[in-house]
């Protein structure tokens, strides 16, 4: 089968021809991939920001954000069949180690996570287990939701837990309409009450934050100007601001737009958090690491985005151009995510 695949930190991944994968377990369940979503993340990877936590063992295929039909199951599944339209949790989890018990599958202490620890699905099948897989409503097509199994996931994560602050009244600031920051409005206004202000460096992204349900919106470039516009918008800064982007300085900008007793959920990553100790106390602010969501978060977004209510705004590229859509996303050329289709 075709894959995209991953031979040397720093350099571009290949396309090539390697075996398709074998259930080895009953667990196990392979899937003709339909669509794979391309992630910041997956620039990262590149770079080798993630060997040091994952410890890949290189070549392996890239793709953590996976959709497709079901074409074979171990001997104890019984939640999917052949056929099954499904989306797949980025993590394959064991069920049985306490963080799995808690229902916090995404920490569990046997997981592989496919596309960054090991093969994913930039490929033609994928092999990932019983446990990962949700089924699609009739009318969701996998291309159209590839995606949201893991930037969709992961910034409905982070509004889920801070949903119980975002009462009528508050305020929530979201930094990066991008990929990432586009589904975290819309989960934004489908579950909270929250009033909504999105700050991005791009009009054609704040332009698209009006119509998916933001408030208001900040043109980003001078941070003294924005911090100005958002505290005189939040009324002294919000409850909650949801950093979708992390690095290049948007980090240190962050915690100066909430209000004393807020939080800034860092979702993106690559910089570094700098806070001194005493602002921390002394505004009792906190800052709230955000990682995948667990299975149960991937089903209730699947719900919303059943109803209508959340939507992902894509481009689409075929696998033998999965270079370019690397490119254009490492460029800033791609608006909404990117999604590659065998």
């Amino acid at each position: 089968m075709k894959a995209i695949r991953l031979h040397q930190y720093g350099k571009d991944p290949v396309l090539e021809e390697v075996d398709e994968p074998r259930i080895t377990d009953p667990w196990g369940v392979i899937v003709d991939v339909e669509a794979a979503g391309l992630c910041r993340t997956d620039l990262h990877i590149v770079e080798g920001q993630w060997e040091p936590i994952q410890h890949p063992r290189l070549p392996y295929i890239l793709g953590h954000e996976n959709a497709g039909r079901v074409r074979e199951v171990g001997s104890a599944v019984n939640n999917v069949s052949p056929g099954d339209t499904v989306i797949m949790h980025p993590l394959t989890s064991c069920g049985l180690c306490p963080p799995c018990r808690l229902g916090q599958d995404s920490h569990c202490e046997n997981s592989t996570f496919p596309g960054v620890s090991v093969d994913g699905g930039m490929a033609d099948q994928l092999l990932t287990n019983a446990r990962a897989v949700v089924k699609l409503d009739d009318g969701l097509d996998p291309k159209d939701v590839a995606a949201l199994a893991d930037a969709g996931l992961t910034a409905y994560h982070a509004v889920r837990k801070a949903a119980d602050e975002l009462f009528p009244g508050s305020h929530a600031v979201v930094i990066g309409a991008g990929g990432l920051g586009h589904i975290g409005i819309q989960t934004l206004a489908a579950i909270t009450s929250a009033e909504i202000t999105v700050v991005d460096r791009s009009e054609e992204a704040l332009e698209l934050a009006q119509q998916l349900g933001a408030h208001h919106t900040v043109r980003a470039g001078d941070d003294e100007a924005v911090a100005s516009q958002v505290l005189d918008i939040t009324g002294g800064g919000a409850q909650i601001v949801f950093d979708f982007v992390g690095e290049q300085g948007v980090e240190l900008l962050a915690p100066r737009l909430l209000r004393n007793r807020g939080s800034h959920y860092v979702v993106g990553y690559g910089g570094e958090s700098k806070l001194p100790t005493i602002e921390i106390i002394s505004r009792e602010i906190n800052v709230i690491g955000n990682l995948v969501g667990t299975y149960n978060d991937l089903v209730e977004l699947m719900t919303l985005t059943a109803q209508g209510r959340v939507k992902l705004h894509t481009s689409i590229y075929p696998l033998d151009a999965a270079l370019d859509a690397f490119h254009d996303l490492d460029a800033g050329r791609l608006v909404g995510r990117g999604i590659l289709v065998p």
